[in-house]
């Protein structure tokens, strides 16, 4: 068995892979970086597919890395251009698999460190809390930024609306915050 691969899709929860335990699923708006980051924390480039183009992720895509997690790349939210009937059935997909799968034991929501909280991300937000589900923020694309200052504002800017949870500032470019959030996701697993 290969220490990181592609475990499979899934449109629907009976598709969901048998659990593995110890699963971490990647939440956020289309575009927001959710592929790259997985890329750079499995240090595989192309593991995950990128797309320019939102809404290229459309199921739930299962990665098993290094042996260890299940890492699960979520559709997107926001500005992909589908038909409401997708949009809802991707929400009833996620909403699915976020309310059952029993080997979740993180999520990690992508913000954009140029646009910080919008109103879909507050609405997850809202919801994992109301569900009392784990998850921290990675700060995605922070190389967009053009000072450490415009970051450490953005990233002051996220943390005062969610000063309880950890929030980690991420790089696909440099690869800065990969260390730091694996640490955060070992913290959450049992590794036999």
């Amino acid at each position: 068995m290969e220490p990181t691969a592609f475990l499979g899709s899934a449109s629907r929860p009976e598709d969901f892979p048998a659990g593995e335990g110890n699963e971490i699923a990647f939440l956020g708006r289309s575009n927001v970086g959710k592929s790259s980051l997985i890329n750079a924390l499995a240090r595989k480039k192309g593991l995950a597919y990128t797309s320019s183009t939102p809404g290229r992720t459309r199921s739930i895509n299962f990665y098993r890395v290094d042996g260890k997690v299940v890492f699960a790349d979520l559709p997107g939210y926001g500005y992909a251009k589908v038909s409401k009937a997708e949009a809802d059935r991707w929400k009833w997909l996620v909403e699915s698999y976020l309310l059952h799968r029993k080997e979740l034991v993180l999520s990690i929501l992508l913000l954009d460190a140029r646009r910080g909280w919008m109103e879909k991300d507050l609405e997850l937000k809202r919801w994992l809390e109301f569900h009392n589900r784990r998850y921290v923020v990675a700060v995605t694309k922070i190389d967009k930024l053009k000072s450490l200052t415009e970051v450490r504002r953005g990233v002051e800017a996220i943390r005062n609306v969610s000063p309880d949870v950890p929030i980690a500032p991420f790089s696909a470019i440099t690869g800065q915050g990969v260390r730091e959030l694996w640490q955060t996701i070992l913290k959450s697993v049992k590794i036999p």
